[in-house]
């Protein structure tokens, strides 16, 4: 099935119509071999770079809330003004480096095991997913 069809099916399947404007914004988050982190900003100028046109804010802000939603992208937020998102939705770690403003994976198997002395009444853990701020020295 070619990328085209697939991204039709996903945009559908977020209840999203497949517009050339959204569909331009599917190659760019999910045409690639690596994991793609991104801020809606960021997005934008990609997006503004790679087309020569604009697409709306509101479009892209629609598109990636639907995508999120429907659990094809994970929102990490790093505190109240900044947030990323993430195309590998699967439970992992990040580094996130200050200088940089670069979001980096790790996987479970670079962590020691975590072990939490507290518990929430009423609750159980879904997953534990460490965000490490580092910078330059």
């Amino acid at each position: 099935m070619s990328n085209s069809r697939n991204f039709e099916e996903k945009l559908r399947s977020a209840g999203l119509r497949p517009t050339r404007q959204r569909l331009e914004i599917c190659e760019v988050l999910f045409d690639r071999k690596e994991t793609f982190h991104f801020t809606i900003d960021g997005l934008q100028k990609i997006l503004k770079n790679k087309l020569n046109t604009k697409i709306s804010i509101a479009t892209v802000y629609n598109t990636i809330n639907s995508f999120k939603n429907k659990g094809y992208i994970k929102e990490i937020s790093l505190n109240s003004e900044k947030t990323y998102f993430d195309t590998n939705v699967t439970n992992h770690h990040h580094f996130y480096d200050e200088t940089t403003s670069e979001l980096i994976d790790f996987h479970d198997s670079d962590v020691e095991h975590l072990q939490l002395r507290k518990n929430l009444p009423g609750k159980k853990i879904k997953s534990i997913e460490v965000l490490v701020k580092v910078a330059n020295k």
